[in-house]
């Protein structure tokens, strides 16, 4: 199957499982799938089809050799405080995790990308919750953590643009 097959695939369960969450209320489970062909397609990843390695991704260009977990999560009401991130596996190898958010019809809006070691410190600290112990985090402690890369208005973001924790 042709590169241009399983772009025009992607683009159909985009519109079914906006259309299914419309329709029941309910999310079509498909977000984490959507994220990974969005983080390869949009940063020049590999996705790597053993998931007992921990991993999803290999990086390529700017995030050459970096082992990558990938999360995907579908935006449908901004006003919600409570999103949070799939479990992250701490018991594996991995360098970075990509979050790619997504609007109501699943198309990719923002990809935000965490270190380990900052995700490791931000899921020990005291006050953390036992939600965190077993690895899961809300979306806004990610974006605090760590750094957007790419948005739907600029493309690929530099390092330099972007900093979340300057100080003013």
């Amino acid at each position: 199957m042709g590169v241009y097959a399983v772009d025009k695939l992607m683009q159909e369960a985009r519109r079914l499982a906006a259309e299914y969450r419309r329709a029941t209320g309910q999310p079509l489970g498909i977000s984490g799938e959507i994220a990974e062909y969005d983080a390869a397609r949009l940063l020049g990843l590999e996705i790597i089809k053993d998931p007992s390695l921990g991993y999803d991704a290999v990086g390529h260009g700017a995030h050459e050799g970096r082992r990558i977990q990938i999360k995907g999560r579908v935006i449908f009401d901004e006003r919600k405080q409570a999103h949070r991130l799939g479990q992250l596996n701490l018991d594996r190898e991995w360098d970075s995790v990509i979050l790619v958010l997504m609007d109501e019809d699943y198309q990719p809006v923002e990809i935000h990308e965490a270190q380990r070691q900052d995700i490791e410190v931000a899921l020990a600290e005291p006050a953390s919750s036992k939600r965190n112990k077993r690895g899961a985090m809300s979306v806004a402690k990610f974006k605090i953590i760590g750094r957007m890369i790419w948005n739907n208005v600029e493309g690929e973001v530099p390092d330099d643009i972007w900093d979340n924790q300057a100080q003013t």
